[in-house]
């Protein structure tokens, strides 16, 4: 293993040092997979070249018990035998890391699962030893580095993705909404007879107008540039519902689902409000996607 590539699985919260004076994370890895423990004087006195075996092999994604022996085996003091050690589990997050971590970083299944195995083990690890206080450190490095979360800083903390080196490009999203009334409410609407008014011009004027403030209501969204939103509205009486079809365009440098998906959800909700004196028992949704193009994600149709 070179000394670029043993940049690259050596923790700066480990303080192990290129120089690998120190026993790194990655070798302990190795021997605890091994059934060895091996003294620092043991690990210093064997050849530089041999500790960077260990290191990489403990790197590795699968371990390789036998060439962790054969690797270690000229230690003096000689490595003493230990019950191997298993693998942090898969299935969830090991207790010690949120406890370690006190609520100040979130750690979900989806992050622990796109940490690789020795992120797995280092974290893990840390957050087991006689250290603890040193796992917040060891989350910053380890689970920032996945880059699973482009909403979140390393600290769990909310933030906008960055866009502005995307293409501009004409975006365009198609969501659709609907409202399922009960008989008193749709005898109004297709009456024309609703208190407050022109239930289907209000929902329009509304979806219309939701989508223009997106980026107001949902804190991560960017303000795009649209060029258009048509908010279409069809009474089904058959259904007894109202279907809601919402399209917004821009050109910019990111997507305008949401933009659609506002306009949808808020031409619905509209239609609610305005209806709700005849039937509090409308049931709005499914509100979703139908399509969506332009981006480096292409194109998406349902």
């Amino acid at each position: 293993m070179s000394a670029a590539e043993l940049s690259g699985v050596l923790f700066d919260f480990d303080e192990a040092g290129a120089d690998l004076e120190l026993i790194p994370l990655a070798a302990r890895r190795a021997l605890d997979h091994a059934g060895l423990r091996l003294s620092r004087a043991g690990w210093q006195s064997l050849p530089l070249d041999a500790r960077r075996t260990v290191v990489e092999l403990g790197a590795a994604d699968s371990l390789d018990a036998s060439a962790v022996r054969a690797a270690v085996a000229v230690a003096t003091p000689a490595p003493e035998p230990q019950p191997q050690l298993p693998e942090p589990s898969l299935e969830r997050v090991p207790q010690e890391i949120p406890a370690a971590l006190d609520g100040s970083r979130p750690l979900g299944h989806a992050q622990w699962l796109a940490l690789s195995p020795l992120a797995r083990y280092a974290l893990h690890k840390v957050a087991a030893s006689r250290r603890p206080e040193r796992t917040p450190m060891a989350y910053d490095e380890l689970v920032a580095a996945t880059g699973l979360s482009t909403h979140l800083s390393a600290k769990g903390e909310a933030r906008m993705v960055g866009v502005g080196d995307k293409p501009i490009a004409l975006r365009r999203a198609v969501a659709e909404s609907s409202v399922t009334l009960g008989p008193v409410a749709l005898e109004r609407l297709t009456q024309f007879d609703a208190k407050k008014g022109d239930v289907l011009a209000a929902a329009r004027l509304a979806g219309i107008q939701a989508a223009k403030r997106t980026s107001e209501l949902i804190p991560l969204c960017h303000l795009v540039a649209l060029t258009r939103v048509a908010v279409e509205l069809e009474v089904r009486p058959e259904r007894s519902a109202v279907e809601i079809r919402a399209t917004a365009e821009a050109i910019d440098r990111t997507g305008v689902e949401m933009e659609a998906l506002v306009a949808a959800s808020v031409a619905a909700l509209t239609v609610y409000d305005m209806l709700k004196s005849s039937d509090r028992g409308m049931v709005i949704g499914p509100t979703r996607l139908l399509e969506k193009s332009g981006g480096r994600t292409g194109e998406y149709s349902r």
